[in-house]
């Protein structure tokens, strides 16, 4: 959910409520009051509802960056056979008796890379976000046009890995897990 608002974030911060975009309708608007004002001062209007979006984003980016943080302790501290590299080895090891198993072991090792592959993406998007934030610490102002590069191009990969997600999930409910997407919403576990 906090990836699905942060991404909203984005959308209305560039599109909606973009600084240039809206300097026009901030002078027509206080224009109809009776208000006259100059460019720079509409843009410093414009500029603050779109300040608003970013610092939104800007903390649910720290939710995230909790959230991750909470994932990694999780798995370093949960008992041997529920960590995710001992189920990897354990499947990877799995030695198939049937064309069936076998396939079930190929995309269940496809979706746990995947899980692996969503993670690097969203500690990329925490670690260059936190940078961003920091943009005050001298640190990080010598390397922010960098980390502001890196953070831009990783949001793709997200948007890209969350629709090949998406295309997955649905496609696996169409074929061989009918009711998965149900069960996603609506919260009960599939019978298999």
């Amino acid at each position: 959910m906090l990836l699905t608002f942060t991404i909203i974030t984005v959308a209305f911060a560039t599109y909606v409520f973009n600084t240039g975009q809206n300097i026009p309708l901030v002078q027509e608007q206080l224009q109809q009051k009776g208000v006259t004002v100059d460019k720079p001062q509409a843009r410093a209007v414009s500029h603050a509802f779109n300040d608003r979006l970013w610092e939104l984003h800007t903390w649910i980016g720290y939710f995230i960056a909790a959230f991750l943080l909470g994932r990694f302790i999780l798995e370093v501290f949960q008992p041997g056979e529920e960590k995710l590299r001992v189920k990897m080895r354990s499947a990877m090891g799995f030695t198939a008796a049937s064309p069936e198993q076998d396939q079930d072991k190929r995309h269940y090792l496809r979706v746990k890379w995947s899980y692996l592959l969503f993670y690097l993406l969203i500690g990329v998007m925490a670690v260059t976000g936190l940078g961003l934030a920091l943009e005050d610490v001298p640190f990080f102002r010598g390397i922010g046009k960098p980390i502001r590069s890196v953070h831009s191009f990783t949001q793709y990969l997200i948007y890209a890995f969350i629709l090949c997600h998406l295309i997955g999930v649905i496609a696996a409910d169409v074929r061989k897990y009918p009711g998965l997407v149900s069960g996603m919403i609506n919260g009960k576990k599939r019978n298999t």
